[in-house]
């Protein structure tokens, strides 16, 4: 799965590498604990040109009464996202880009200890998390919210958990967009052996209130 992750570039240079239009409403970055249920920066195709925008991390399917109507849906499997009637529809017509500058996963000690580690693209300013969204409104209330795609961990991410988020390379922005026709599906894969690196953080970065650039220093 990913549960946290970390934003540190400025907004203007997102909106650059991304080749999107930024909007008014963008979380505040840089943000080195991005938690479910804040707002995030996403990167969507609206008749071909690119926005980047803010949506609530946390996927609310339409047919829920309330934001907290089932389980907070962060995350969207690779294998099942086509079938499952809460993604099914966006996996097809709503996917977007996530920029993350790198992400946190835990191992646990043989005491139930959580240790967290940090993983960053070896080369390159940002990843590139592949992502479904959804807007949802009810009763006077209306989000705009997204989920990230994971698949099964590389060889390398293994060591640390048996997931991974989907992390969609430049080439292939616009296919995973919609931009370029059909055959998004193929991108659904564990990153390449040897792009990402990994490191230990302080647990502090356990809390969802830690903040802080010395969140991914390695200990």
């Amino acid at each position: 799965m990913c549960g946290r992750f970390a934003v540190t570039l400025p907004d203007d240079a997102m909106a650059k590498i991304f080749e999107a239009m930024p909007g008014n409403d963008l979380p505040h970055v840089p943000n080195y604990n991005v938690c479910p249920t804040n707002d995030v920066h996403v990167v969507r195709s609206e008749d071909g040109t690119r926005l980047l925008v803010a949506m609530r991390w946390g996927f609310i399917p339409q047919w829920y009464k309330a934001p907290n109507d089932g389980p907070l849906l962060i995350n969207a499997r690779a294998e099942t996202i086509a079938e499952k009637p809460a993604f099914r529809a966006a996996c097809r017509a709503r996917r977007c880009l996530i920029p993350a500058s790198g992400f946190y996963e835990w191992t646990k000690t043989e005491d139930g200890k959580r240790l967290p580690w940090y993983i960053a693209p070896v080369a390159g300013e940002v990843l590139a998390l592949a992502g479904v969204w959804q807007d949802w409104e009810r009763d006077g209330q209306a989000f705009r919210t997204c989920a990230i795609v994971t698949t099964e961990a590389n060889t390398e991410m293994a060591a640390v958990h048996h997931r991974m988020p989907v992390i969609v390379s430049q080439e292939d922005w616009g296919l995973w967009l919609g931009e370029e026709g059909l055959g998004a599906s193929k991108l659904m894969q564990p990153a390449p052996e040897g792009s990402l690196k990994l490191h230990r953080v302080d647990p502090r970065v356990n809390s969802n209130r830690a903040e802080g650039p010395e969140l991914i220093e390695p200990i």
